[in-house]
């Protein structure tokens, strides 16, 4: 994608996702699909630019919160309020493993890049790490640093990023053994990491959304106008790094351009109240977000 094309801000479809509340929607590795997670206890994968439904999976026991795709598209990974970590089959639509081990919801999953290990972060304040290639059930490690819940964690290369409502974001540095940790000075609902690693984006209850420098902590920028004050509300980077995004309490999505700060567009979600869920395409200038029981998918370009 080429730095000179614009934030995702055209509205291309509406998905009805008939699973209750979409609490979760995450592009596939590729961005040809994409995984909703419902309060009816599914998970359910679409061809979001055609808008069709290819499968449902359902098993877990309560609401499911996150899912996320292995990186040759063979596996789902999903979590929920059951406490669970469950594997499916994409194509047969099996459940092939449940891992158990947290104490309390589980509020997030994640692939590494080769999708030999998933790591999970709970309201236990622990993010276990569970290897596919084993047997086992049991997790291989627990990362225990944090004092609150954990509400995302993600991985770029070498690097694990987590987010806690202790008010911290935590980087583990797998190359040189490391933990990098940042005090934000809030509960931390959300934080990514920019395309080149070099900075992270967070999410704040208080309506804070911050740039930081990866490796130092220091405050790069600051953007306001959305409302985040009672909800885990997410953001993200555009795939050009060239803009930052958020939900909003107020019904939008809000779009900064990442350098100046400044606001240049708001998408409106007609007939929402939250916008909490929101996945950028992994490379071309698409954006997903989840509002009631709607997931919206916008582009860079206008819809003929």
């Amino acid at each position: 994608m080429s730095s000179g094309e614009g934030p995702p801000t055209h509205l291309v479809r509406v998905l009805e996702c008939k699973q209750g509340a979409v609490r979760a929607v995450r592009f596939n590795v590729d961005g040809g699909y994409c995984l909703t997670c419902g309060s009816d206890k599914s998970v359910k994968l679409w061809n979001p630019h055609k808008g069709t439904l290819l499968h449902t999976y359902a098993g877990h026991g309560y609401e499911v919160l996150d899912a996320r795709g292995s990186c040759d598209n063979s596996l789902i990974g999903s979590c929920g309020l059951d406490k669970s970590v469950m594997m499916w089959n994409v194509s047969t639509g099996e459940s092939l493993r449940k891992f158990r081990g947290h104490a309390a919801r589980v509020n997030c999953v994640c692939f590494n890049e080769e999708s030999t290990v998933i790591l999970s972060g709970s309201m236990d304040g622990k993010v276990k790490v569970w290897d596919l290639r084993s047997r086992r059930n049991d997790p291989i490690q627990d990362l225990d640093e944090a004092k609150d819940s954990v509400m995302t964690v993600s991985i770029s290369s070498h690097l694990i990023l987590t987010a806690s409502l202790d008010g911290y974001t935590r980087v583990y540095d797998l190359r040189n053994g490391q933990l990098t940790s940042n005090c934000i000075g809030e509960s931390v609902t959300c934080a990514s990491l920019s395309g080149d690693s070099q900075c992270i984006l967070t999410s704040s209850l208080g309506s804070s959304l911050r740039l930081m420098d990866r490796e130092t902590g220091e405050l790069l920028a600051q953007y306001s106008g959305h409302n985040s004050k009672d909800y885990k509300v997410e953001s993200c980077f555009t795939p050009s790094d060239t803009h930052v995004m958020s939900g909003s309490e107020d019904g939008c999505v809000y779009c900064w351009d990442l350098v100046q700060s400044t606001l240049t567009n708001k998408l409106e979600h007609r007939g929402s109240t939250v916008v909490h869920s929101l996945n950028p395409h992994p490379s071309q200038p698409f954006l997903l977000t989840a509002s009631l029981g709607q997931v919206w998918l916008w582009s860079a370009h206008p819809q003929t």
